[in-house]
């Protein structure tokens, strides 16, 4: 393999909702794939040639078919990819937790287009093997195992973790060849999740992600000589925790192990990046994060502590009278992007047609992109003159702030669970533009009291006016018990909404 050379490892690696990375290296090339839940288009495949600049190629499930998450409960869906390529072959296994079941996807160019996945069965067929978090491995004879954590979705023992299991399995029938068995399930940390297997100098790795996916979150490791074990625990677990620490990075866990450019070996995981007084609030939900593997002379990995190193900051500007087709950035919570969005109404804007359904819905007509920075602006300007819609940012139906516009009335409106506060100002009908920023909060004798503040507002007849302020972290993974993050956007609920504009600006300083 021929040496690249390193180049800046930023953290994190991808920006904003980008939970449960995983990666593969094929040539001198870098995929990653990352959980997507109740979005469409599912599972996004990033690439990269230096691990430093990645850019997003596709996605896996670009059908409403490929992924059953129309009906799933929030927190279903596409839950933690395994992506491997193997005889000029990508493999991607997934679980559609609360939706297909566990799943397989192939494709030739991780680009797309990828299969329509096909159900991975238990022995008799009866049904999806029952866990999540997937791992696919082959063996040196090309027996094929999936590993998975024992996590029962359906059924009687529904919430019941059996700890790690695998399977070995006929991938051309895609039904497992055995019962489950129980493999090493980490220190005894709760929830054993995530596991990986790695063949790395005549032994068999298996790392996992132990103590739950929040401030106890951490990866543990243990080596056999078969992919099936026994194994022995390292000595050292866990290899990278930010419990207990100060660190900026926190929850770490969930680890994928490549081999990164000039050869050096390298952890991609996730993590966020909690604020407040006690770093109590999550804006962003959980991102994908990369840190450095040490190979001691006793054969075990030594992981880096995760490092914080923010990108610049961006901007995107989109004209829709210009731009005529979506990029593959935006999003639809339950729906694609594409069924939602009319291109053709108007030649100068993207139209959303409202269903009556308003942002409280599991299925809202809102076409959104994920926030990337902590502190972030968006404008859009709209012609709500045909309807009742706005600008919004979701975590999920009882979380979410927005400014909507109807009937010559501009109103910013916060959701906390039951909670709704509403803040109306008049407006004229017709075009008009929407701002809602995130900023970082004044400090309070030397510390934030909150993760960020939002600035509701609008423009109105030339003069931008603030309507109303929120406080950030009632809009965090922590508040929201949320696996995703936040998605700003557009959304109809009766009538016609045009997006005409759209200007999104930030950055983590």
């Amino acid at each position: 393999m021929e040496s690249t050379l390193m180049t800046t490892l930023y953290n994190p690696l991808i920006n904003g909702f980008h939970p449960d990375p995983s990666v593969v290296r094929v040539g001198d090339e870098w995929f990653l794939a990352t959980s997507t839940f109740e979005y469409l288009p599912g599972i996004p495949i990033h690439r990269s040639t230096d691990f430093e600049t990645w850019e997003l190629i596709g996605h896996v499930a670009t059908t409403s078919d490929q992924l059953a998450v129309a009906e799933v409960p929030t927190a279903g869906g596409a839950w933690a990819p395994t992506i491997r390529h193997r005889d000029g072959v990508f493999h991607l296994v997934i679980t559609d937790a609360m939706g297909r079941g566990m799943l397989h996807f192939t494709a030739t160019d991780a680009a797309g287009p990828w299969s329509d996945g096909e159900l991975i069965l238990k022995q008799d067929g009866s049904a999806s093997l029952d866990g999540i978090d997937p791992d696919i491995a082959w063996g040196d004879d090309g027996t094929v195992y999936i590993t998975f954590s024992g996590l029962i979705l359906s059924g009687e023992g529904a919430g019941q973790h059996l700890g790690i299991q695998q399977v070995r399995v006929d991938l051309d029938a895609h039904r497992a060849l055995e019962e489950p068995r129980s493999l090493w399930s980490g220190t005894g940390g709760q929830f054993p999740e995530a596991p990986h297997l790695y063949a790395v100098n005549g032994r068999w790795y298996l790392m996992i992600a132990e103590g739950g996916t929040e401030r106890g979150h951490g990866i543990s490791i243990a080596r056999g000589d078969a992919p099936d074990g026994p194994f022995e625990t390292a000595p050292q677990n866990p290899l990278v925790s930010a419990r207990s620490t100060i660190r900026p990075i926190q929850n770490t866990g969930h680890g994928d192990l490549v081999v990164g450019p000039d050869d050096e070996w390298l952890c991609v995981l996730l993590g966020v990046r909690p604020r407040s007084m006690t770093r109590a609030f999550s804006a962003l939900g959980r991102e994908s994060f990369v840190t450095t593997v040490r190979w001691e002379e006793d054969g075990w990995p030594a992981i880096d502590p995760v490092l914080l190193n923010p990108r610049p900051g961006t901007r995107v500007d989109i004209d829709f009278g210009e731009t005529r087709a979506l990029d593959g950035e935006w999003i639809a919570v339950r729906a694609t992007p594409a069924s939602l969005a009319d291109l053709d109404a108007r030649a100068d804007a993207v139209v959303l047609h409202g269903e009556g359904r308003t942002l409280d819905h599991p299925r809202p007509v809102f076409l959104g992109r994920r926030q990337e920075h902590l502190t972030n602006e968006v404008t859009v300007r709209i012609d709500a003159s045909a309807g009742v819609g706005g600008l919004a940012v979701r975590y999920d139906e009882r979380f979410h702030v927005e400014v909507e516009v109807g009937g010559g009335t501009v109103t910013a409106r916060a959701v906390v669970a039951d909670l709704v506060q509403e803040w109306s100002v008049p407006a004229g009908d017709g075009v008009i533009d929407l701002h809602i920023a995130s900023r970082k909060p004044a400090a309070s004798a030397g510390f934030l009291r909150t993760s960020d503040v939002f600035h509701l507002g609008a423009t109105i007849a030339g003069e931008r006016v603030e309507i109303a302020q929120v406080d950030g972290r009632f809009l965090s993974s922590e508040t929201a018990e949320s696996f995703t993050g936040r998605v700003i956007g557009v959304y109809a609920v009766t009538g016609d909404i045009a997006l005409l504009s759209w200007h999104a600006e930030g950055d983590d300083e």
